[in-house]
């Protein structure tokens, strides 16, 4: 994918830059050698809808973009400032927006900003999870949008995806999504961005999670960890709330840890907040191994997390905005100098499979445009351009029933890190393939493409790098139909694009069907 001239700008700050913050070992730091510690609230109004992160695909934004309007940044930023802060979480922002006016604002009050890549239709799935172009193209494009301004720290690839032990394959997906968000910024971008998760607080999973994350080479792993803990509700100790389990337990992690939601509201509610958590937080008890944290959330909403009520374009502080504010503006954390400071941690190894885990360490392939494009020339029997998405599914389910091996080259095994060359296409281009493939298989009989939503059509003349790749892809989608143990990394090509990611999938449990698929479309 090219890089937009915004990205291409990265750097040049729209006002006197900021320092940017920048990562050795465990550690953030400002540029003069200072320890940064994250002293943050959580910037964003409640999507509408649900959860993000299982959100499927609607026709409406569902979200509010808290970096596009001068006049609300204007009443909030001065309200954040007073709080202390010196980071914000964002949850979604619009890459087509302008941010300038607000960007300026928050360098004006020295607030960094962590944000999110996704949005709630345009996000890693809990329950049909997919790594693709289109998702792909929504990261980067937020990548763009926000590199150029000094004061962004980095992103967010995923927030609580997998949050139990019913649901982690979904984080193989996620993590490749780190990988190729990194890979961007390494090619793009003219300074350090990173890239990491948030996760939740599930006892089961907690620490496969932030091993599973961690673990590998350093091109796929995480940049830092975001945790979202809520155990210390009003008045307790670090044994009792588990925050010495959780300093004991990242003391030798090898990248930043902070918490990216923190603040308890039972049993009181916002208003019942202490933050006595911050204290602790901020002490040396903990700044050793935690780089600070963000509180949940800025904006009072029906959860009842908040520490400023909205009305209409008013802004009321409420009484726990005066706890928090108290706690954070007292609070001190020595740190340690950037040149005094000698990484010890060590990369974690990958959690084995299990029970309570189901991601290996393989992970689905890149999203490869031209790849993709390849493909669709090359097809013979192919997709009607007037079959309705909302049928996508079915089809799919028609076919790839009982794990059909025309299917291969879409399915996905996350438990052996084995996947299909093209499941990183957009699902028209999946479904396509799938078509192509069985009418293939069948002996390109007209009854093979007969297909309601499918249609016959002349092949492009395909040749050159383009058939070497498509070459390369099908000998992967063949071991497809037979693997049942994890097959080493192939590619598809050569030079830039070689994308060594591509492994096949076994034939038995293909992570294929009509819910599946449909679900994969709609969550995009």
């Amino acid at each position: 994918m090219k890089a937009t001239t915004m990205l291409a700008l990265a750097g040049t700050a729209i006002a006197a830059d900021m320092p940017s913050i920048t990562m050795k070992g465990s550690k953030f730091f400002y540029p003069n050698g200072t320890q940064f510690f994250m002293k943050g609230v959580a910037y964003q109004r409640e999507y509408t809808g649900g959860s993000h992160s299982t959100r499927a695909t609607g026709s409406s934004k569902q979200y509010t973009d808290p970096l596009s309007d001068k006049k609300t940044c204007e009443r909030d930023i001065p309200l954040l400032a007073e709080l202390g802060t010196n980071t914000i979480r964002t949850y979604a922002i619009d890459p087509d927006a302008n941010h300038d006016d607000c960007m300026k604002l928050l360098q004006q009050h020295n607030i960094y900003v962590v944000s999110d890549l996704s949005e709630p239709q345009t996000s890693i799935n809990r329950d049909q999870p997919a790594w693709n172009l289109h998702l792909y193209e929504r990261y980067t494009k937020v990548i763009d949008a926000m590199s150029k301004y000094p004061n962004v720290i980095g992103f967010f690839a995923g927030n609580e995806v997998s949050n139990n032990a019913t649901n982690t394959p979904a984080s193989a997906y996620v993590k490749a999504a780190v990988r190729d968000s990194k890979a961007y910024i390494k090619k793009n971008s003219k300074r350090w961005m990173g890239v990491g998760y948030a996760a939740n607080d599930d006892k089961a999973i907690r620490a496969e999670m932030a091993d599973y994350f961690n673990c590998g080479n350093s091109d796929e792993s995480i940049d830092f960890w975001g945790y979202n803990i809520y155990s210390w509700c009003g008045t307790n100790t670090m044994k009792g709330s588990g925050y010495s389990d959780q300093v004991d337990f990242f003391k030798d992690y090898n990248v930043p840890v902070f918490f990216a939601e923190y603040g308890c509201n039972e049993p009181s509610g916002a208003e019942g907040r202490i933050f006595q958590e911050t204290e602790a937080l901020y002490s040396k008890e903990m700044t050793d191994v935690f780089s600070g944290g963000i509180v949940y959330m800025f904006h009072q909403e029906a959860n009842d997390y908040g520490l400023v009520k909205i009305d209409g374009d008013k802004a009321s502080k409420m009484k726990n905005f005066g706890a928090l504010k108290k706690q954070v503006l007292k609070a001190d954390p020595k740190g340690v100098s950037q040149n005094d400071y000698k990484p010890s941690g060590k990369a974690r190894s990958c959690p084995a499979i299990g029970k309570a885990w189901k991601a290996a360490s393989g992970l689905p392939p890149s999203p490869d445009k031209d790849l993709c494009d390849c493909m669709m020339k090359s097809l013979e029997c192919t997709i009607d351009s007037d079959l309705d998405e909302k049928s996508y599914g079915e089809l799919f389910g028609n076919i790839c029933a009982h794990n059909n091996p025309a299917c291969a080259g879409i399915a996905a095994k996350p438990e052996l890190g084995n996947y299909g060359a093209y499941g990183m296409c957009k699902p028209d281009q999946q479904l396509a393939y799938v078509l192509d493939s069985y009418y293939k298989k069948n002996g390109k009989t007209a009854k093979a493409c007969a297909w309601k939503g499918a249609k016959l059509q002349s092949a492009s003349s395909v040749s050159g790098e383009c058939q070497k790749r498509i070459d390369a892809a099908e000998k992967t989608n063949k071991d497809v139909a037979s693997a049942t143990s994890a097959i080493s990394p192939s590619k598809t090509g050569s030079g830039d694009k070689d994308n060594a990611a591509i492994r096949g999938a076994p034939a038995t449990g293909l992570a294929i069907g009509a819910a599946a698929l449909a679900g994969a479309v709609f969550a995009l």
